[in-house]
């Protein structure tokens, strides 16, 4: 999986605990403990990443680890490698087969 251009990244070597606030693009492949809020752009959580925050994005494609509740105006990818641990309120989901997903999920079917 390759960040798409223009994106910021957060390579898997670098841990973060704290806050991340933003107004473009994510790629997150390293630790992350605290809240993300990217309200009106996409986060990618990469393969290696491991994310023990609450998220408010507008979509959001996970193919690692994600501890935390998603909140997400768009949609919600979770590709064949991520496991989520929370609940998810979005409006659209994706799951990939071998996805796991543990918590509620609450779909609006409609963007904010």
């Amino acid at each position: 999986m390759k960040p798409t251009e223009g994106s910021t990244v957060i390579g898997k070597s670098v841990t973060i605990r704290g806050e991340i606030t933003g107004s473009e693009e994510l790629y997150l492949d390293g630790k992350v403990d605290g809240k993300i809020t990217l309200t009106e752009n996409r986060l990618t959580i990469g393969p290696n990443a491991e994310v023990h925050a609450e998220l408010h994005v507008h979509d959001i494609v996970i193919f690692g680890r994600q501890e935390g509740s998603i909140f997400s105006s768009g949609k919600v990818e979770l590709r064949q490698s991520s496991q989520v641990l929370g609940d998810i309120e979005a409006a659209r989901l994706s799951v990939e087969e071998n996805a796991s997903v543990r918590g509620k999920v609450s779909l609006s079917g409609r963007e904010a």
